[in-house]
């Protein structure tokens, strides 16, 4: 499952006829609105035979929008439920272990 939330920029007075036509866009549901700064808020999913990235481009692509800024994004795709420590930063000292060397110390 792949999900986002975007917070498109419009004109206030184009909300109505963008809001309408984010609605036709696979995966994607409108959320909200702020007319007085011209922000819509919504969310796109991933479905069968359309992906998210292609829907978070149709959003993009569509009339009357001025930006589109990504608030947030999830995918659970490649999830195993084992994390894998992460590799160390060249130039950094060695991780300290836990409870010596720390900011109370």
């Amino acid at each position: 499952m792949k999900i986002a939330s975007l917070v498109v920029h419009v004109k206030p007075e184009h909300i109505d006829a963008l809001s309408a036509s984010l609605r036709d866009i696979p995966g994607v549901g409108v959320h909200g609105a702020n007319v007085e700064q011209g922000r819509v808020i919504v969310t796109v999913e991933d479905g069968e035979g359309y992906r998210m990235e292609e829907s978070i481009l149709a959003v993009n692509g569509a009339p009357h929008v001025m930006a589109v800024t990504l608030a947030y994004e999830y995918t659970d795709e490649g999830l195993t439920g084992e994390l894998e420590p992460p590799e160390p930063i060249p130039g950094l000292p060695p991780k300290v272990a836990d409870g010596a060397g720390g900011a109370q110390d």
